[in-house]
């Protein structure tokens, strides 16, 4: 029987990528018998019907799943964050970042919205922010870049480095996503919608997860934007082992399952003394701790 990609589902419906074709598929009833269900992503084993339709017969095995959003098999997770309106959060790019590492993916950073940085002492102060963004996430090892899809400035770059990769596209709703890929893959014509003044942040304009393909190769999904993320799938000591520079020093410390908080002979704590840390970023792990034991009250 063929195998295809599941790159889109909607209403009941699976759609195949088999080379040109694109299949609709329904899922088998042994599927749901067994407890599976596909995912965009997903590489499956599909039959043809009477009705001209396709039925997902299998479920390969996968190398990847995310929970937030649903989504197999992707390696690289792309954080679209914009510099203004809304303006850049470290502690939501933080975020995100505890998740990305959790699901042992790699993460590209995309700063967007560039050409909007105003003139003057206010876009002198966003730009210091950005560039210092910049160098803190690079020096940690994570690539970092600066885009207008207005400009088309880094628009090359970001296609490049998503060439050959099932690439989740995610990010706080507003931030451009559906503009950079717009920008990205000529022809297409995803919605966008401008940030509401009042409410200072933007609708969602994707509803369901979809795998594009991009002209490079490979696949992005536009994913529907997110207002919130919770650790309720995290151990507690995961949350430390998901920023790099705790997990690098982790092993230099005294006591095994170290908190890096309060514990005597804790290498994280004395690099964060010695000013080897980022205090955004201790600040905000002591945050998404706090945030952690009230989510664990609440389950």
């Amino acid at each position: 029987m063929p195998e295809g990609l599941i790159t889109k589902a909607l209403s009941g419906y699976y759609y195949v990528r088999d080379g040109d074709q694109l299949v609709q598929c329904r899922g088998r009833g042994i599927l749901k018998n067994r407890g599976q269900s596909p995912l965009v992503g997903d590489r499956v084993v599909y039959s043809m019907t009477d009705n001209g339709e396709g039925s997902v017969e299998q479920i390969l095995p996968r190398d990847s799943e995310l929970i937030r959003p649903q989504i197999a098999n992707a390696d690289l997770a792309v954080l679209v964050f914009s510099v203004i309106r809304p303006e850049l959060s470290l502690t939501l790019l933080d975020k995100f970042l505890v998740h990305t590492e959790h699901a042992r993916m790699d993460a590209l950073l995309v700063f967007t919205k560039m050409d909007r940085i105003p003139e003057g002492e206010e876009g002198a102060r966003i730009r210091g922010d950005v560039e210092s963004a910049r160098d803190l996430y690079a020096s940690l090892g994570y690539e970092v870049l600066l885009t207008s899809a207005h400009e088309g400035e880094g628009i090359d770059a970001l296609r490049e480095a998503l060439a050959g990769h099932i690439n989740v596209f995610a990010g706080q709703s507003g931030v451009g996503k559906s503009s950079l890929l717009n920008a990205l893959i000529p022809g297409l014509t995803l919605e966008t919608n401008e940030i509401s003044v009042k409410l200072g942040r933007g609708k969602h304009t994707t509803r369901h997860v979809e795998l594009v393909a991009l002209p490079s190769g490979g696949y992005l999904a536009d994913t529907p934007g997110f207002s919130q993320l919770d650790f309720a799938e995290l151990g507690i000591d995961q949350i430390g082992s998901c920023f790099r520079e705790f997990r690098a020093l982790s092993s230099g410390c005294k006591f095994r399952g170290c908190t890096h908080i309060h514990e005597p002979s804790c290498a994280v704590l004395e690099a964060k003394e010695r000013g080897e840390i980022a205090g955004s970023r201790y600040n905000n792990y002591m945050n998404f701790m706090t945030e952690w034991k009230e989510t664990r009250r609440r389950y």
